[in-house]
This record gives C-alpha cells, sequence and structure tokens, in this order.
C-alpha cells in the first residue's frame, strides 16, 4: 500500500472519534494491553511524561518537549489530533515520523491486530510508542486522548504526570459535574509519581489531593505559586496562554528532580521562545495573515473560549469578521453566549462528519443576534472573509479544531 491508501485503511477499518465521535470510544484498556504486550512494552526503554486536562494540553506537552530538546534530550512527542498530516501525531525532535515507517507497521502488524478490531487511537497510539523505543528517544511527552483513566495512554508509568486544568468537554463520556471530570482526569496519577495541576476549582481540587494522598503522589497546584518566569518570553500568545505557561513552569521546575541532567535557564527560555520550531506546534493563536490580520485558533469548547472570546473583542480593527463553525458535542449555546455581537460572521462547517451543518449553526447565531452568511466549506468562508475585508480589519478563523484543520489544509495546497 502507498501511504496514502494505508492512511485510508486506518481511518476506514478502524473506529475514529475525529470522524464518528462516540462509537470510536472504547472503555477498557484490554486492546492497548494486547498490543502492548505484543510489542514488548516499548514505553518501559525510555522515560515518559503524561500530560492530560480538557484545554491545554497539547500546547503544554509541545513545549515540555521544546523545552527538553533544548536542553539536548532527544524527545518523542505523541499528540491529537492532527489538523493536516496524520504523521503530525508523532515526532522525534520536532520530525514527524516517516510515511514509509506507517505503512511498514501497518503491513507487518495487521495480521496480529486485525482480529483485535482496535480504535484509530489505540492502534496510533502502539505505532508511537513502539516508534519511539525503536528511534532511542531519551524521553517522551505522551499527550492523554481523552479523559485519562481510561485513556490508553494510561498504560505509562512516567517521571511526572500533569493535568493541566478541568471544565466541561466529553461530559458523555466523563461526567456531568467537574468532580466527576476531575476524577476520570486523575487516573493518570501513579503511585509515588509526582503531580502537577495546572488551574483547580473548589470543586476539583479535593479530588485530585485525595488520588495524590491514595497514590503517595507528591503534588503541586501550579496555582498556587507565585508567577513563574515572568520575564522569560513565551511565542504561544493566545491570552489563555499565561495559564499553560505558568503550568509548563511548575511541571519543568519539578521535572528537574527526576532528570538524569540539568535544564538550564536558557534551555526553558529558548524553548519557550520557539515551541513551533521546535515542535511543529500549529492552530494556538496562530497569525496567518496581516493587513488585514488573520488568527486561527482550535478552541473548541466552553473553557477555551472563556479566553478566545475576550481576546478577540480586544482586537483593534475596523471590522471583526469571524469564521466559525462546531462539532455535534459541543455546548455551541453556551460558546455563542460568548461570541462579540459586534461582527460579521461566516458560518460554516468543517469535512467532518460530526461538525453540525453550516444552516444548524446560523440558526443558532440568529438566535443569539449574531448575524452571518452560510457558506458549506471552511475555504470558502474563508475566501469570502477575506474579499470582504480591508487592511484594517481582523478575521478569526475557529469555534473547532477541524475548522482550523480545513483552513490549514487548504492554505498548505
Amino acid at each position: 500500500m502507498t501511504y496514502e491508501q494505508t492512511i485510508t485503511y486506518l481511518y476506514n477499518s478502524t473506529p475514529v472519534f475525529e470522524h464518528v465521535g462516540a462509537s470510536a470510544y472504547k472503555e477498557g484498556l484490554e486492546n492497548t494491553l494486547a498490543l502492548d504486550d505484543h510489542f514488548c512494552h516499548p514505553h518501559r526503554k525510555y522515560m515518559t511524561i503524561h500530560v492530560a486536562g480538557t484545554n491545554g494540553k497539547g500546547s503544554c506537552s509541545h513545549t515540555i518537549a521544546s523545552i527538553l530538546q533544548e536542553a539536548g534530550y532527544k524527545v518523542g512527542l505523541y499528540t491529537s489530533p492532527h489538523l493536516v498530516d496524520f504523521r503530525e501525531r508523532i515526532r522525534v525532535n520536532g520530525q514527524v515520523i516517516s510515511k514509509q515507517r506507517v505503512v511498514d507497521f501497518v503491513e507487518q502488524e495487521r495480521h496480529f491486530f486485525e482480529p483485535l478490531h482496535p480504535s484509530f487511537f489505540e492502534l496510533t497510539t502502539a505505532l508511537a510508542l513502539k516508534y519511539f523505543a525503536e528511534q532511542q528517544v531519551d524521553i517522551a511527552v505522551v499527550e492523554v486522548g481523552l479523559g485519562g483513566r481510561l485513556d490508553c495512554t494510561n498504560i505509562i508509568t512516567p517521571i511526572l504526570s500533569v493535568i493541566t486544568n478541568i471544565s466541561f468537554d466529553h461530559t458523555g463520556f466523563l461526567g456531568n459535574t467537574l468532580a466527576q471530570i476531575a476524577g476520570e482526569k486523575a487516573g493518570i496519577i501513579k503511585k509515588s509519581v509526582p503531580v502537577v495541576i495546572g488551574e483547580y476549582t473548589p470543586e476539583t481540587r479535593p479530588v485530585f489531593e485525595q488520588k495524590a494522598k491514595e497514590l503517595q503522589a507528591p503534588i503541586t497546584f501550579a496555582q498556587d505559586l507565585e508567577p513563574l518566569g515572568k520575564d522569560i518570553e513565551f511565542e504561544m500568545k493566545g491570552d489563555y496562554q499565561r495559564r499553560n505557561k505558568q503550568t509548563i513552569l511548575a511541571a519543568v521546575s519539578v521535572l528537574a528532580h527526576s532528570l538524569p541532567r540539568p535544564l538550564a535557564t536558557t534551555d526553558i527560555a529558548n524553548g519557550l521562545a520557539h515551541v513551533t520550531e521546535n515542535t511543529g506546534l500549529l492552530g494556538r493563536w496562530q497569525t496567518i495573515g496581516e493587513k488585514p490580520k488573520v488568527v486561527c485558533d482550535t478552541g473548541h469548547n466552553v473553557g477555551g473560549w472563556q479566553y478566545l472570546s475576550q481576546q478577540i473583542s480586544k482586537q483593534k480593527c475596523k471590522t471583526l469578521r469571524i469564521v466559525f463553525g462546531m462539532v455535534d458535542d459541543k455546548d455551541i449555546d453556551t460558546v455563542m453566549d460568548m461570541l462579540p455581537k459586534k461582527a460579521e460572521y461566516y458560518w460554516t462547517q468543517a469535512d467532518n462528519h460530526r461538525a453540525i451543518p453550516a444552516e444548524m449553526v446560523a440558526e443558532k447565531g440568529r438566535r443569539h443576534q449574531l448575524r452571518g452568511t452560510i457558506y458549506n466549506k471552511v475555504a470558502e468562508a474563508y475566501a469570502a472573509a477575506r474579499k470582504e475585508a480591508d487592511r484594517h480589519d481582523f478575521i478569526f478563523i475557529g469555534g473547532s479544531s477541524y475548522v482550523v484543520a480545513d483552513l490549514l489544509a487548504s492554505l498548505s495546497t
């Protein structure tokens, strides 16, 4: 098979959460453990850092990897979802896995995994952990896919666990209260392994404290610390990244005690300053045009939009133009309440089975006194916004990771 045929095979023969949602979610680790046993537990051959949370776990994972790379470590990075190319999920020192390695993995191992009927994420996780061992990484930063306790990344025993924050997302799987969701995320806490909690609420803090106490895991609440690294510039410019920066620096401080070589202040500063260059991170308040200013962001739930809506509203511009779409498991009404009223909207839908139809998004917008026009493709909506904008306008594209993915894919062709 070619690489393109292999990716099509993976999408068509394994349930993909990004495409079909709930039906792709498998509760339990049976398949993961079977795959891990088959590959002789590759994650035991290198150190790992495990990162969970409702928002910010991708940015934190990429930035911690960037800092470790600056310190001279060979770093594996496993994140999801990808925006343009599947291979973005699996990187070593910022370089994506080769197309040939993906093809070889499927062709060599399908006789074993096909009878298991694994999910797309189970199979991708197995590939990532195996690939990092083959590449002889020193350490891998592993981002949780969904939740924590039953996520298939939760077979690793890291040297540090990080939980960025808790807000309402994937409530159908993780629970309807913040405490229930925190309980699922806290499932990544391991016996005697330090854990850093980025942000907490009165409802979630006791959950983390109790779990850490049960497992004798040293716990640090980044939110309680004095502001760290105030003089260190962070490349990521989203308002929400201030919280992420505090979490990252608290994590790095704790991590220093478990690493064979120390992290210098210059490693940390350079890592924070060169995240996209070092790791290929995309879609976090990413500027893709000037005059008019064009920014995209993958923030896709209520927690993310609490920050995004304020930052968008603060932009000094003649006309604010927003290309917007969401997927069907998000609280679109609450997000709509946060959207700026004084803006021109370009309602759209990602090329994804879970995307809310643009007509339905537009109808929701009308109920929230938001005016706009319907476009069935993200590229068409963006083209219309660009055509109608002058150099003093501000264009934002977002609402869903998949909207940003479609945008970036259209710009790369």
